[in-house]
């Protein structure tokens, strides 16, 4: 299964350059790998994490469904989203195998723990505090078949939270575990709303933190204002990344902005490609500023010409 957290957490700057990740994808060739059926997508629900699993019995699982699933912080409960048909951007290693089938004990038992997780939110908050650890505790989660409990925090700076781990384990009496998480992290586990009035990317279409890079406004033709182009965790929007590859697709069928060409007996230069309204716009050197519809235009030997 792989990482869903973020490796580096950077303090945020008016430099739009910060606005961008760091980490980049490692690019795994998937074309000839064949996934088993059927694949579930499963869901976590204390941390949002999509998860693709399948099952070793002939038990059919529906929407709504819970079952036991090892993660990477030990076995516990998950939600059954569906069959996936057409399962995209994820590698093999990605799927993990179904344990069992929920018990109505296990429904039972992850409603207490749910019940546990609220009453430790104040215990960690005044422990934090007790400690001067400037920790913003965003979940808190018991494993449901280990004795463990999860604490998912943010914070500007690395934290030496070894004192505060202790006291912890002195209240709780079992296994505890810190993890300090990105404010894209944050996000996805919050949700809310993005500037767009719908729901964050992050928190309800994919958990798959790709990294987003400027050059994907760029190649969008987005004004690289940083209010505009970034998300309410200050760094830049999900959606930037969802739709690059259309965007990258769709320019290699129309010629770049500049492009210098030949119609109507006249020279013209192209000084804007809109790809949504399929329209290339030209000035010519005699003064005319036309539009034409992107489907007229076509390579021959390797120099762009208008039908």
């Amino acid at each position: 299964m792989s990482d869903i957290f973020e490796n580096d957490i950077d303090n945020e700057t008016e430099d739009i350059s910060a606005l961008e990740d760091n980490t980049v994808d490692q690019i795994e060739d998937t074309s000839q790998f064949v996934y088993p059926e059927p694949l579930y997508k499963l869901l976590l629900e204390y941390s949002s994490e999509g998860i693709y699993a399948t099952t070793k019995s002939d038990t059919a699982l529906k929407s709504g469904d819970h079952v036991i699933i090892p993660t990477r912080y030990g076995k516990d409960m998950a939600l059954v989203l569906g069959v996936s048909k057409t399962p995209i951007g994820i590698k093999p290693s990605d799927v993990v195998v179904i344990d069992r089938v929920a018990t109505d004990e296990d429904l039972e038992r992850s409603q207490t723990l749910r019940q546990k997780e609220i009453e430790a939110f104040p215990i960690f908050k005044e422990k934090a505090a007790s400690h001067n650890l400037e920790m913003k505790l965003i979940a808190t989660h018991f494993l449901l078949d280990e004795q463990k409990v999860l604490f998912f925090f943010s914070a500007d700076n690395r934290v030496d939270f070894r004192e505060l781990v202790k006291d912890l384990v002195s209240i709780f009496k079992m296994r505890i575990e810190l993890r300090q998480i990105g404010v894209r992290d944050e996000s996805r586990i919050i949700g809310g709303l993005g500037v767009c009035g719908r729901p964050y990317c992050c928190h309800c279409v994919s958990d798959k933190l790709r990294p987003v890079s400027i050059r994907m406004a760029k190649d969008q033709n987005l004004s690289l204002n940083s209010m505009k182009i970034s998300g309410q965790c200050g760094r830049l929007l999900c959606c930037l990344s969802y739709e690059y590859d259309w965007y990258a697709e769709a320019r290699k069928k129309l010629p770049n902005e500049g492009t210098h060409l030949f119609y109507d007996g006249t020279k013209f230069r192209i000084t804007e490609v809109n790809l949504l309204s399929s329209m290339v716009k030209m000035a010519g050197e005699d003064g005319r500023i036309i539009e034409v519809n992107a489907k007229r235009f076509y390579r021959d030997n390797n120099n762009w010409k208008i039908r």
